[in-house]
């Protein structure tokens, strides 16, 4: 009777130290819930939210948010992307272009394509519904797209290709921060993904639709290529059209699908994801100082050096895989037609990457070992290419690897630096400023695979492409001990150390450069 006395009081002592440390934690808890603004209902609510419902409601998202983009996303991708397809065509020779000047207007895409996502970002903040600010954008470039079917020079192409930009510049940064919106963290880089895999599906698609559309060459007094761009840019302005009707705004504005208690966990979730900054953002006003942080940050330029090389390489491709194709001695239609297993691949791995980066939540060790896949394809084409008939099955490899390592990094960094910006604005304009930055590789990819170096197997391009992959090997450690210094240097000082030293309103106006802020690795 004493042993089972004895036990039984341990057994006791056990439960009640249990039952202590569970309401020491909901202490915790309510304290940081309320230091952000939450209410003890609110904190309440979203703590004890229903796993289930939690995941039917991310599945309600995902099931109307993400294929609306990723469609919006497959055709910005092949409207950009198909004068690749129009070259071999055809497009060239009939425009009389000579020299650099198909490589002028693959770049002068980018010029207001990069100066305005920064601003477009912002100006979509203003939006009450983002619908309808993304519907005008994708009109816009349908209309344009279509009309470049009917350029008779190459002036008439490089006006087509400025004014492409302009609506275009609006889309994937804001695509990101609607994601970015509507997903935890920890969600974030797999839903990219998803989005971002119709970037790799749009190389597939683009020479399979050039494939079929090409044989309408001659039809109503144009050339196929022409076609290619008249067709495409018509079925993106019906999207258009779609997108007002069919795109989700904001959790606040989707009553009609979201029931109040999802939108009410939304809501929470967004106030704790941005530490409760947007409660101090007084309506949407823009503040210069959160533009200052971003463009005086070391760490804004190591996370756009990742998606500039990635964007050199990925566009460089792109505009160049029909022609890289066709050089192993396949026909036009032969060649269309072999660009799309790589960018399937791509796909494939953009989303089996993202999964595995999320569930682990990390993303140095998958941006990392991405580039190293990209950095094996150079160094395999390299010294191959000048060969290339000779060498099909090899340079292809390399082609499919190159595509399987670039194509995760995109969806890598973006949800990199969506984690390590705390504040809807800032998270806004950092994102846009990040993709801006990196989308300036477009300029560069456009320039680095020459016609006149076509017979000797793309040198330059490809020694560019080596090149930029190790660097992005070097820029992603230096990013990755950096952030382990800040938060190791961060640790040092205890929570009830920096309250004092802190009010809560301060705290939160210093968003991600709160001592209390980690970043993510």
């Amino acid at each position: 009777m004493g042993l089972r006395g004895d036990a039984d009081a341990v057994s006791v002592t056990s439960i009640d130290k249990d039952v202590e440390k569970v309401d020491q934690i909901e202490i915790y808890n309510r304290n940081k819930y309320a230091r952000i603004g939450l209410t003890d209902e609110d904190a309440d609510f979203y703590t004890n939210y229903p796993e289930d419902a939690r995941k039917k409601l991310f599945k309600k998202i995902d099931f109307r948010l993400v294929p609306v983009l990723a469609v919006l996303y497959l055709f910005a991708h092949i409207d950009r992307a198909n004068i690749g397809n129009a070259k071999i065509e055809g497009m060239v020779e009939d425009l009389g272009m000579t020299g650099i000047q198909y490589n002028i207007a693959l770049s002068i895409f980018f010029v207001p394509y990069i100066i305005l996502e920064v601003p477009s970002n912002i100006l979509l903040k203003k939006f009450k519904r983002p619908s309808t600010y993304i519907g005008i954008l994708v009109l816009c470039w349908g209309t344009i797209m279509t009309l470049t079917g009917i350029v008779k020079n190459f002036t008439g192409l490089m006006i087509c290709r400025v004014l492409l930009g302009i609506p275009e510049a609006g889309f994937f940064p804001g695509a990101v921060y609607l994601i970015t919106s509507w997903y935890p963290q920890r969600q974030v880089q797999t839903r990219l993904a998803l989005f971002y895999c119709a970037s790799a599906l749009s190389g597939a698609f683009s020479g399979l639709l050039a494939f079929a559309i090409a044989k309408m060459d001659g039809m109503g007094g144009l050339a196929g290529w022409a076609w290619i761009f008249v067709l495409e840019g018509m079925v993106t302005v019906l999207i258009g059209v779609a997108c007002f009707f069919v795109m989700p705004d904001t959790p606040a504005l989707s009553g009609k699908w979201l029931t109040p208690d999802e939108q009410k966990y939304l809501l929470i979730q967004n106030i704790i994801k941005n530490n409760g900054t947007e409660k101090h953002e007084k309506g949407d006003k823009f503040k210069w100082t959160y533009l200052k942080d971003l463009v005086t940050d070391y760490k804004i330029y190591l996370q756009a050096w990742i998606l500039f090389t990635a964007s050199v390489c990925a566009y460089g491709l792109k505009f160049t895989m029909p022609s890289i194709t066709k050089s192993m001695g396949f026909t036009s239609s032969q060649a269309q037609l072999m660009t799309i297993p790589p960018y399937v691949a791509g796909a494939i791995s953009a989303v089996g990457m993202s999964k595995l980066s999320d569930r682990y939540q990390r993303r140095f060790p998958f941006i990392f070992g991405q580039m190293l896949i990209v950095l094996v394809g150079f160094c395999i084409l390299l010294p191959l290419a000048p060969n290339i008939k000779h060498q099909i099955a090899a340079c292809y490899i390399a082609v499919v690897l190159i595509c399987i390592g670039q194509y995760p990094t995109n969806p890598a960094g973006s949800a990199w630096i969506s984690g390590n910006l705390a504040g809807e604005q800032k998270r806004a304009m950092g994102i846009a400023l990040n993709i801006c930055l990196g989308n300036s590789g477009g300029i560069v990819g456009s320039y680095i695979f020459l016609d006149s170096e076509k017979k000797i197997g793309y040198p330059t391009g490809f020694g560019i492409g080596l090149a930029f992959a190790a660097a992005t090997l070097v820029s992603s450690i230096i990013l990755e001990l950096s952030y382990m210094r800040i938060n190791k240097k961060r640790e040092q000082f205890s929570e009830d150390e920096i309250r004092r030293e802190y009010t809560d309103e301060q705290l939160m106006r210093l968003g991600d450069k709160s001592p209390l802020f980690r970043y993510k690795l």
